[in-house]
């Protein structure tokens, strides 16, 4: 089964994470299922920004990011070439390295 590794994040994961994930599960699902609370504002619908994650390792293992997503992570804070939606990002037969950003943009919440 492959693991992803999330990088310590100051709320949501400070101490970091090893996740052993069923492969074609989607980064946002292997997240929640292991406590680690990522916002996800439109219930993982690609219609926000909110699950953004950088993939730092093994980026070429994951589904391909369709136009949808593209256009929606150009909203991103802190967007990177090796940026997804953990919502659509669904995890292949590699290993992964993500780190969560430290800021999100919640366009509903923030009145954008």
């Amino acid at each position: 089964m492959p693991q992803i590794v999330v990088l310590p994040h100051e709320t949501l994961c400070p101490e970091g994470a090893v996740l052993e994930v069923p492969k074609g599960t989607s980064v946002c699902d292997a997240l929640l299922e292991h406590d680690i609370e990522i916002e996800h504002a439109c219930e993982k619908s690609c219609a926000c920004t909110t699950c953004h994650v950088v993939v730092r390792e093994g980026f070429g293992s994951l589904n391909e990011a369709e136009e949808r997503e593209e256009d929606l992570l150009d909203m991103a804070w802190g967007l990177e070439a090796t940026s997804r939606l953990s919502c659509q990002a669904v995890v292949g037969d590699e290993d992964l390295v993500i780190e969560i950003p430290k800021y999100t943009i919640n366009h509903a919440r923030e009145n954008h």
